[in-house]
């Protein structure tokens, strides 16, 4: 039975759930379960703490596991990212007060930095020749700073808000730019058929969240230019109408382009345009 370990608590919690609940699998019945055996679709479950994923899948204790890049790189474990998952965005960035000095990478060199993420800002520091005192701290990072504690921080910031709410301004490029990844331990092979099958699940419900299907009648003449707004994957299905001056097409797009195609194809000539939300795919 192919063991997975997903976050039990945190940012990446809930959309972990719901892409493996959308992908088929039975989840937790209640927040005390922390083992769920799924025997129909051959998976068991493991709510672990989101630090410690990377660690369990790194050392083979589970088979696969949902994770932040970020965490992934800072377990400095030999667990290996095997998809990314389109949810959890954010970016690793150094911050320190708007009255600093620091304004720059290279002002970082020598300074105090309160951090989560040693290993992982440690790793990138060497790659770029510099050299900080790296102060951990498990929460409230962004206080580091007003405590005396540190000079900047380095912190993973989705919007920034609190940042700025602590006084702090971002600088310098990402470190790292993360989301939530499916991870693999080495002593699973990569085509192992178990993986392929939850994998195309999982890419199946990530598919269905991106695209919708689109349907319209168009004239006979303009198919060509229907089809060229909307090629779809591997081809659209074009299906003649009773009318036979008509056909109808329908072909899957872009979630985030459908009112733009529709305005495009109503100006060549299609009519009765219909768009359907799509709940999972194999492609």
């Amino acid at each position: 039975m192919l063991k997975v370990a997903v976050p039990n608590k945190g940012m990446l919690s809930q959309p972990a759930w719901r892409l493996l609940s959308e992908s088929g699998y039975r989840l937790r019945s209640n927040d005390r379960q922390l083992v769920v055996e799924d025997a129909d679709n051959g998976i068991e479950l493991f709510y672990l703490r989101p630090n410690d994923i990377a660690v369990y899948v790194g050392l083979g204790t589970v088979d696969l596991g949902i994770t932040g890049r970020d965490l992934l790189l800072n377990s400095g474990t030999r667990a290996v990212e095997t998809m990314q998952l389109g949810f959890g965005a954010s970016t690793f960035r150094f911050a320190a007060p708007e009255s600093s000095p620091v304004k720059s990478l290279e002002d970082v060199d020598g300074k105090r930095i309160g951090t989560s993420f040693d290993r992982l800002l440690e790793d990138y520091l060497a790659g770029k020749g510099l050299k900080a005192e790296l102060i951990h701290l498990d929460g409230a990072v962004e206080s580091s700073v007003q405590l005396g504690v540190a000079d900047l921080i380095a912190d993973v910031v989705s919007t920034g808000t609190t940042l700025r709410n602590a006084g702090l301004r971002v600088f310098g490029d990402p470190i790292l730019h993360s989301e939530g990844i499916l991870i693999r331990s080495p002593h699973l092979k990569p085509d192992d058929e178990r993986l392929s099958v939850l994998s195309r699940r999982l890419e199946g419900v990530l598919t269905a969240h991106r695209y919708v299907l689109m349907d319209y009648d168009i004239p006979v003449e303009r198919v060509a230019e229907a089809v060229g707004i909307t090629p779809g994957f591997e081809s659209p299905t074009v299906s003649p109408l009773h009318d036979k001056q008509w056909v109808a097409v329908r072909a899957m797009v872009p979630k985030d382009q459908v009112n733009n195609l529709m305005d495009r194809l109503y100006g060549v000539g299609a009519r009765a345009i219909i768009v359907t939300a799509l709940q999972a795919s194999r492609m």
